[in-house]
């Protein structure tokens, strides 16, 4: 299933943002725009399919932290508020999600400073008109039924807990569930940690990895995986050598735990280990093992990829971002010009540029449908 269309309204400085995606989504701008505001958005439905938005908000600084902070009518509630809507192309069949978060009243239960959901709906559109499989306002919750009929759920829910966790646990709402493991699949690549005890840098585990954890915990195992299971690293090997001069990665059959090391061309008689190498290498080698792994996640977002990279290395990451998007929805934020253009020449994507516009973040040349001026041309 691919996303194709987003909105946020109320968090940070998303004030009311919605726009239609595509294939590749590719987002540049300056510091304090925005950026990782449209990122964080998406990440945060994750998080309500997984039942951890009140743990991601909270872990911001909690509500307050968290809302728009700017002037709001006097008549409109101070929530949070997210959608999404996904295309099955299998079916032809289309899931639209909202959810909306805002503050605990004083007189409810639940802590003071985490969301409390106030409304979720689900949808399915597969004829002429969409069906609601789901919907909650409140604790209540109504959801359709083997009968076809909505009924409400037998328990209510948790003022901090989504339904569409709860209900996707239950395993009787096959529609739900659907949902659910789609955007569960999504994977962000916000920064890999590059000191010495960064998961890059260390064994791991010897488990079969067709994808790498957003951590990069399993790097090792998933380079192992496509050495020794799918046994093609052609292209993987290719774009080492490019963007490290010469460089060749070398990946040992694993025993108990999984390794790798770097043989590079002025020193061809020694593999130089993770530990070894400068943040710029590692950090490169964890959006190739992100990027170019055995099974890629239907979406993959990357947020400043460029970050510790040589310049060197930002053609060869466009190549990987290519290769990626050919079975891949990708989401990229960016400050580099160098690396926007790579990608808009091998994949086609206009960049998106992100600015304020009355205090709050805008994409430049798009209308309040979300359609972007020329992404039709």
């Amino acid at each position: 299933m691919q996303l194709r269309s987003m909105s946020a309204r109320n968090y940070r400085s998303l004030r009311s943002i919605r726009m239609d995606l595509a294939d590749v989504n590719l987002f540049i701008g300056e510091n304090g725009v925005g950026k990782s505001n449209l990122y964080r958005s998406l990440q945060l439905v994750q998080a309500a399919v997984r039942g951890r938005l009140a743990y991601e908000i909270s872990s911001e600084g909690g509500m307050f932290s968290a809302m728009w902070s700017g002037k709001r009518r006097s008549h409109e509630p101070a929530r949070i508020r997210f959608d999404v809507e996904l295309l099955d192309m299998e079916r032809a069949a289309t899931f639209r999600y909202s959810i909306e978060a805002g503050i605990r009243p004083p007189t409810a239960a639940g802590f003071s400073l985490e969301p409390e959901i106030k409304t979720e709906e689900l949808t399915f559109e597969a004829g002429r008109r969409p069906v609601t499989m789901m919907k909650r306002d409140g604790p209540g919750i109504a959801v359709r039924g083997e009968n076809g009929r909505m009924e409400a759920y037998r328990e209510p829910a948790l003022p901090s807990e989504t339904a569409i966790a709860l209900l996707g646990d239950a395993g009787h709402y096959p529609e739900i569930g659907t949902f659910r493991r789609a955007v569960d699949a999504w994977r962000f690549f916000h920064g890999f940690r590059t000191d010495r005890g960064s998961p890059l840098r260390a064994p791991c585990l010897a488990i079969t990895s067709p994808m790498l954890d957003e951590d990069g915990v399993n790097i090792a195992a998933t380079f192992a995986t496509l050495k020794h299971i799918r046994g093609d690293t052609v292209e993987l090997d290719r774009v080492i050598a490019v963007a490290l001069g010469g460089a060749r990665l070398v990946v040992p059959v694993p025993e108990e735990t999984a390794d790798f090391g770097l043989m590079l061309p002025e020193f061809p008689n020694r593999v130089f280990q993770p530990r070894e190498l400068s943040d710029g290498q590692i950090r490169f080698l964890g959006l190739a093992a992100a990027l170019m792994s055995y099974r890629l996640p239907p979406l993959i977002a990357l947020n400043e990829p460029e970050a510790s990279l040589h310049p060197d290395m930002l053609v060869p990451l466009a190549d990987m971002i290519a290769e990626a998007a050919k079975t891949s929805q990708i989401w990229i934020v960016t400050h580099s010009e160098r690396l926007a253009d790579a990608v808009q020449e091998r994949c086609g994507a206009k960049p998106r540029r992100v600015i304020r516009e009355d205090g709050s973040t805008w994409i430049d040349g798009m209308r309040l449908t979300g359609v972007i001026d020329g992404d039709d041309e």
